[in-house]
C-alpha cells in the first residue's frame, strides 16, 4: 500500500471521530486544551487498536467478526447518539449543561469504540492484503488524535451558544452513522 493510500485511509477513518469531537467541543462551551488532548488520545488509541483487532480477526475468523460488527456499531452509536439528542432537547441550567457536556470517561470510550468499528472492518479486509498493519494502524491512530483534538478546539470556537444545536446534530450524526453501517451490511448480505 502506497504512502498516499495510507494517508487517505487514515484521514477517512478519522472523519467520524472529528465530527463527534466538533460537536462535543461546542456542547462543552469552552473545553480546556487538556480536554481536547484527552479526547484526541482516547479516540486515537481506540482507532489505532480496532484495525489491529480486525486484522487479527480477519486472519483467524473473518466470518465471525463481519457477522456482528455492524450490529455492535449500530447499537453503540445509536445509544450514544440518542443520549446526546435527549440531552440537547432536555435543556437545563448552565451548570447542568457543563457537567452533562463533559462526558464521562466511559461515554467517551463508548463513543470512540462506536466511531472506530469501521476501522475494525477495514482491518479485516487488510488481513487479505500484503500490508504492514502496524504502520497503517499507527497512521490511523495519529490522524484520529490530531483530528479529534482539533475538532474539540474547532467546537470550542463555535462556543456554548451553539452547544445544544451542535450536540443534537452530533447525536443525529451518530445515529445516522450507525444506521448507515447497519444498512450497508444488511443490504450487502441480501444482495
Amino acid at each position: 500500500m502506497s504512502i498516499m493510500a495510507i494517508i487517505v485511509l487514515a484521514i477517512s477513518m478519522s472523519m467520524d471521530a472529528f465530527a463527534v469531537s466538533v460537536g462535543r467541543g461546542a456542547a462543552m462551551g469552552r473545553p480546556r486544551f487538556s480536554e481536547a488532548l484527552r479526547t484526541g488520545v482516547v479516540f486515537g488509541i481506540v482507532e489505532a487498536i480496532t484495525p489491529l483487532i480486525g486484522w487479527a480477526a480477519g486472519v483467524t475468523a473473518a466470518a465471525y467478526i463481519s457477522a456482528v460488527d455492524h450490529w455492535i456499531a449500530f447499537s453503540l452509536l445509536a445509544v450514544v447518539g440518542l443520549n446526546m439528542l435527549y440531552a440537547a432537547f432536555k435543556g437545563g441550567d448552565e451548570e447542568q449543561d457543563s457537567s452533562r457536556a463533559s462526558m464521562s470517561f466511559m461515554v467517551l470510550i463508548a463513543t470512540a469504540i462506536g466511531t472506530s468499528l469501521d476501522a475494525m472492518a477495514v482491518g479485516v479486509s487488510l488481513a487479505f492484503l500484503e500490508v504492514n498493519i502496524l504502520v497503517i494502524a499507527g497512521a490511523i491512530g495519529l490522524a484520529t488524535f490530531l483530528l479529534s483534538s482539533g475538532g474539540m478546539l474547532v467546537g470550542r470556537l463555535i462556543g456554548a451558544r451553539f452547544g445544544r444545536l451542535a450536540e443534537g446534530t452530533a447525536g443525529v450524526a451518530l445515529v445516522v452513522l450507525g444506521s448507515s453501517i447497519l444498512y450497508e451490511h444488511l443490504t450487502a448480505a441480501v444482495g
